[in-house]
């Protein structure tokens, strides 16, 4: 079904030159649990966003807002882990042709830097770069999850397609922003406190330094985000072109 951006669009995949097999659709109990499920997604994202701008309008300021929608962000986060079984069950690909690798890339990467790191090291809440990937994350997936559904139903406006494949080119670059900053922020926490390293000697002759492995994090997105985005450039083309066409045949 589904950005890490991170605070964009979950890229699209197509089938590639080969003739593509006929996939089966979910059926109808599939669908009406698939519709069900994005509408509690949509639903769920519309509420950390009613609850950004409720603290915002409050507080008169932007900073700290992180601990206004702390729960529900951790909720619906996690639950996109459904999201992924679904795409490995072959629900989704029926509906929207996705690349499980890239899309597995970007839902772990968010419920990574949800609980691993801004959960994990509490000094990073008051961060705006929090803010920056928690507001890029919260438009894509109401629009990510808008769109699912409304394709499910087989009645896709198209301002919520035009959103899907062209609002990412601003709101994934933020999203990724705010977690590369997020992560480098975390770090000297991270290693003040040794959190989640194993040192040597113990039973098991085995040492993890969590340090390092932020830093390895954060490289890895060098060459991963480039493609991610670069991939959902292409996909908009095709699918925005395909539109136009097909308008200008009616």
């Amino acid at each position: 079904m589904a950005a890490s951006g991170s605070g964009g669009s979950r890229a699209d995949n197509g089938y590639g030159s080969q003739q593509p097999r006929r996939r089966r659709g979910p059926g109808a109990l599939g669908t009406a649990y698939l519709v069900i499920y994005n509408v509690v997604m949509t639903a769920g994202w519309l509420v950390i966003a009613v609850g950004l701008v409720r603290a915002y309008l409050a507080k008169g300021s932007y900073h700290s807002l992180y601990y206004s929608i702390e729960k529900p962000l951790k909720f619906f986060q996690t639950g996109a882990l459904l999201e992924e079984y679904l795409l490995i069950a072959k629900y989704l690909p029926g509906i929207v042709p996705s690349s499980v690798v890239l899309t597995a890339f970007q839902v772990m990467s968010r419920v990574f830097l949800t609980w691993a790191v801004t959960h994990s090291v509490k000094e990073v809440q008051t961060e705006d770069s929090v803010l920056l990937f928690v507001v890029a994350w919260t438009i894509t997936e109401i629009i990510r999850y808008s769109f699912y559904t409304f394709s499910l139903l087989n009645h896709l406006p198209y301002l919520i397609k035009w959103a899907r494949y062209t609002l990412f080119i601003v709101l994934y670059p933020m999203g990724v922003s705010g977690e590369l900053l997020t992560i480098y922020a975390a770090l000297p926490f991270v290693r003040q406190s040794g959190l989640y390293s194993i040192s040597l000697p113990n039973k098991y002759n085995f040492s993890f330094d969590y340090y390092t492995f932020l830093i390895l994090v954060m490289i890895s997105y060098i060459p991963i985000f480039p493609q991610l985005y670069f991939h959902m450039l292409h996909q908009r083309r095709k699918v925005l072109s395909h539109t136009e066409e097909h308008k200008k045949s009616e």
